[in-house]
């Protein structure tokens, strides 16, 4: 059986074949045989993708203000540290609650009122009570109140003095507008959470001069302690701390992996003997370096663990968060990994000759067809533009709830400034509402981005196939052709006649993950609900489900590959190819299945050293004052350096895939020559037949009698 109905040589060298000779033109470059556009269907959905994730965009750019991300909302329904607010909030970025005993009410379960409903106000930093006698923090200064907003911030925002007498009688029934400081209060991701411990003198200050009891309960502490470490707030601060660590992700998630995967690529073309060996050592160093900066910033080694506090705080108190339990599992997470990863070494160091041997193949097609070592920085460029875009539209989506103010129905009363009188109609407070569209947009916009991404990714693959082919059915006879006419050559093809193809793939795998990831969203949602799930069966069908959903992803994967290769090289349907290349296979992979899996080890593991340094590297950048205090200040390092880490991996694979593919498009295009001529391949260079005997040598040698 011969791809495309004839001979492979006839379709994908610049001369004929001996079998096609008759039938093509000699100087007509038959590479163009019987192709024609192929799944056009699906590169209008793609295109029908774009503009929707386009609209989508826009509608997060229209709605959204990434400083929700970051700052709460004061009792006006502004956001702490904006110029636009009224006042200008600008320097003052930290939300205080005011009134003490709205903060405990607020934590009583059979209470009306809610936190987001006690009044809250933005200012510079966290008030502390007096060390011998009583401070006030007064409401914004307006109305009958006669200061600046830079006055009002230079008194510590005590205005007390100035007070009317039904203004000092309003505030000792902590109605406002001034309210006593009595609990000292920390700065913990921009809200003042309160210690329940409370001053001695500045209580008996403010009873002597006749003020309402104040409650001084835990509830103070935890009441805002779990609203700042509610689920939804710790997401947000995930989401702004990509927002506030771009630099990081620029140098490490974009210009690093690439320095990294150039020299790679230059150390294979030119020191491919060591290459396996330093990669299995680099790997591991890589692992046990990366755990152990988890294990510092979680705290189990050093004096240098993530804090949630931001600015100087009491030694003495110590403020946990989900962040710092999150650093937790994921160092227990890479302990596990680094484990494995020793395990995997040993499992593989036996066949690492034979990964020399299958590199010095790709090697050799590198050192042929230069240009693909540069090829690769193209479809870079483009996803660094596609991803700049793309994450700029995510911070604006995540932030694109409305504020509203709340239906409290509770009864409470506060001193109006404006209005010169306490005023009890209006109590509540605003919170900013997400309506599940919002969910659905964001959701979409994330599969708009892993498609897009395996989309580029499947279209560099494709070109890079394209060259390999003609460097393997030309048996070295266009050599000087080589080195720039068979990449562009290869990219022309792809643009005129296999986009569609290529969309098709990318969707079917893109649709393989999202079926994962809802199964698994179901799975952990169903684990509290439904008792069964807890059952023997239960787990059963739930890790059979998974494993199996896997297996079909890896899979798919693998046949994707290979089925870009073939459309490179025949230019068929991506059905038709899928079918052709893994017919193939399966009749030579007890020829070629060693080599190919181990070299994709070695490949694999490379990847990981780069996406692992660009990993360390994040590391340390956010160790920096810069992102440890200020407006900058990160929650965690967690989700910076995950990032990192996947865009390092995006970018290691887009060059390693050179290597890879040129593997595999060797060895696909030396089956399908074994095929047609019998057996014996006449196209193979042979570097490539020295490398599968060598491969039957080193099988019988380290696996001994």
């Amino acid at each position: 059986m011969a791809l495309g109905g004839g001979p492979l040589g006839a379709i994908i060298g610049r001369y004929p074949s001996f079998a096609a000779a008759d039938d093509q033109d000699p100087g007509g470059g038959v590479i163009r045989h019987d192709r024609k556009c192929r799944d056009w269907p699906f590169l209008l959905l793609f295109a029908a993708f774009w503009v929707a994730m386009i609209v989508n965009s826009s509608f997060g750019f229209n709605q959204g203000n990434p400083l929700r991300l970051t700052f709460g909302l004061d009792y006006k329904g502004n956001i702490c540290g904006s110029r636009h607010a009224d006042p200008d909030l600008r320097e003052l970025d930290v939300r205080y609650w005011m009134n003490p005993n709205q903060v405990y009410q607020s934590g009583l379960k059979s209470s009306h009122i809610s936190l987001p409903d006690a009044k809250a106000i933005c200012l510079m930093e966290c008030p502390l009570p007096a060390e011998d006698g009583l401070n006030f923090v007064c409401d914004y200064p307006e109305g009958d109140i006669r200061l600046s907003v830079d006055d009002w911030i230079n008194r510590d925002y005590d205005y007390f003095e100035y007070l009317t007498p039904d203004m000092r009688n309003s505030s000792l029934q902590l109605q406002g507008p001034c309210y006593p400081v009595i609990f000292p209060s920390v700065n913990v991701y921009w809200s003042c959470q309160f210690i329940a411990r409370a001053s001695n003198v500045s209580l008996k200050h403010w009873q002597q001069m006749g003020g309402v009891s104040i409650d001084e309960n835990m509830l103070v502490d935890k009441t805002i302690h779990n609203a700042i470490n509610s689920k939804s707030a710790v997401l947000k601060r995930y989401v702004a701390d990509i927002q506030k660590s771009w630099p990081v992700l620029i140098v490490c998630g974009g210009l690093l992996p690439l320095f990294l995967s150039v020299i790679w690529l230059m150390m294979i073309r030119y020191f491919v003997a060591g290459m396996p060996w330093i990669t299995v050592v680099v790997f591991n160093a890589l692992v046990i370096s990366v755990t152990m900066f988890f294990y510092i910033k979680a705290g189990w080694i050093g004096h240098d663990p993530l804090t949630v506090v931001i600015g100087e705080s009491d030694p003495y108190v110590n403020i946990g968060g989900r962040e710092i339990n999150h650093l937790h599992a994921a160092s227990v997470l890479m302990t596990v990994i680094m484990i494995l990863a020793f395990l995997t070494s040993i499992a593989i160091a036996r066949r690492i000759l034979i990964a020399t041997s299958v590199l010095k193949v790709a090697a050799k097609v590198i050192g042929e067809v230069q240009a693909l070592i540069i090829f690769p920085v193209v479809p870079f460029l483009i996803l660094t533009i596609f991803y700049i875009f793309w994450f700029s539209a995510m911070l604006h989506l995540f932030s694109a709830g409305q504020v509203i103010k709340n239906d409290c129905n509770t009864d409470c009363c506060s001193y109006d400034l404006k209005l010169g009188r306490v005023n009890c109609d209006s109590c509540c407070g605003y919170s900013i509402h997400y309506t599940p569209h919002i969910g659905i947009a964001i959701l979409f916009h994330f599969l708009c981005c892993y498609w897009a991404t395996q989309f580029f990714i499947g279209c560099s693959s494709t070109v890079i196939a394209g060259s390999v082919a003609s460097y393997y059915w030309a048996r070295g006879e266009i050599s000087h052709d080589i080195p720039f006419h068979t990449v562009v050559s290869s990219l022309k093809r792809l643009v005129r006649y296999s986009l569609g193809s290529v969309a098709l793939g990318s969707l079917i795998v893109s649709i393989i993950e999202w079926v994962r990831f809802i199964l698994e969203t179901l799975r952990r949602r169903l684990k509290f609900v439904d008792s069964a799930h807890d059952s023997w069966f239960g787990k059963t069908v739930s890790s059979s489900s998974q494993c199996c959903l896997g297996c079909i992803d890896w899979t798919l994967k693998s046949v994707n590959r290979n089925a870009y290769i073939t459309i490179a090289i025949t230019g068929k349907g991506f059905f038709k190819a899928s079918a052709l290349a893994t017919g193939l296979i399966m009749k030579n992979v007890l020829r070629i299945g060693k080599v190919n899996v181990i070299g994709d080890v070695i490949l694999m593991l490379g990847k990981l050293c780069v996406s692992l340094l660009c990993a360390l590297f994040a590391f340390i950048m956010l160790d920096k004052h810069k992102y440890r205090s200020g407006h900058n200040k990160i929650s965690s390092p967690l989700v910076p350096v995950l990032v990192s880490w996947a865009l390092g991996y995006i970018v290691a694979k887009l060059f390693f895939a050179v290597v890879e593919m040129s593997i595999d498009t060797i060895i696909l295009s030396f089956c399908q020559d074994t095929e047609e001529h019998q057996g014996n391949a006449q196209y193979a260079p042979p570097l490539l037949m020295e490398t599968l005997d060598e491969e039957s040598e080193l099988q019988r040698l380290t696996e001994g009698p």
